[in-house]
């Protein structure tokens, strides 16, 4: 698997999930976008980050199962568009929102506000952090340290994406994850309906990082999409793709 991560956060928010499937003895890759992380002097942009999967995968065996959550699903729907030979499945979680809509340029405008304040939004970062994430989540997440930066420039870039035209195109079995109370869930059944191979999931009581959150449930269906995946690529040729599926995972 790669794992990428969302907006402002880095590779070490996967933390948990990392952990969990190399006990499973899975091999797990989880990196930094431009901007972010370790490449937090860079600028971001769709391109690079795109290239940074490309690297990731190459690194991985040539043939991976994505994983994204917000940011890093949106992305990794892109990427698995343009490359249908070198996608073995994706799990896009927190993602089910059209990012080129009228409220992400208000988002911007509020991202150059914060970044003009003396911290330029650490203090604000800090208290939404603890207030939405359990203290395991929350340390992972900030383990890599906050891109408080990199806002302007990503609401820019991920207005080019045209996610619901690339989901249209991907061939892997595609998994919708959200948390019941994610925000970015408004249009899930359009982009499930997208989706040539689709399965919706939502996790209860989780919110919009998922992944943090609700930890166990979340490892939880990326083990099940690695066991559904391995029994696709055992069968030649594969099954015709079942019809979109909608399912619900407890805590």
């Amino acid at each position: 698997m790669v794992l990428l991560h969302g907006a402002r956060a880095s590779r070490t928010m996967w933390r948990p999930q990392v952990d969990a499937l190399e006990r499973s003895g899975r091999r797990a890759l989880a990196v930094d976008l431009p901007g972010h992380g370790l490449r937090m002097d860079e600028t971001f942009t769709v391109e690079g980050s795109l290239a940074a999967i490309d690297d990731a995968v190459h690194d991985v065996g040539g043939r991976a199962v994505l994983v994204g959550i917000s940011l890093g699903g949106y992305l990794g729907i892109s990427w698995a568009a343009r490359n249908p030979e070198r996608a073995a499945g994706l799990v896009a979680a927190g993602c089910c929102t059209s990012p080129d809509q009228p409220l992400t340029g208000a988002w911007r405008r509020a991202a150059q506000v914060i970044g003009r304040l003396p911290d330029r939004g650490e203090r604000l970062n800090q208290v939404l952090v603890d207030r939405a994430i359990p203290p395991e989540g929350a340390a992972a997440l900030a383990e890599g340290g906050f891109a408080l930066d990199v806002m302007v420039d990503l609401l820019r870039a991920v207005r080019e994406l045209r996610t619901l035209d690339d989901l249209a195109e991907v061939r892997c079995p595609v998994w919708l994850v959200n948390g019941q109370w994610d925000h970015f869930r408004t249009q899930e059944r359009r982009f499930l309906r997208a989706c040539q191979d689709g399965h919706l999931v939502m996790v209860r009581g989780a919110t919009h990082l998922v992944n943090l959150v609700r930890p166990v449930a979340f490892t939880r269906v990326l083990l099940d999409a690695l066991d559904e995946v391995d029994a696709r690529e055992a069968e030649q040729p594969g099954p015709r793709p079942p019809a979109p599926s909608s399912v619900g995972v407890g805590r």
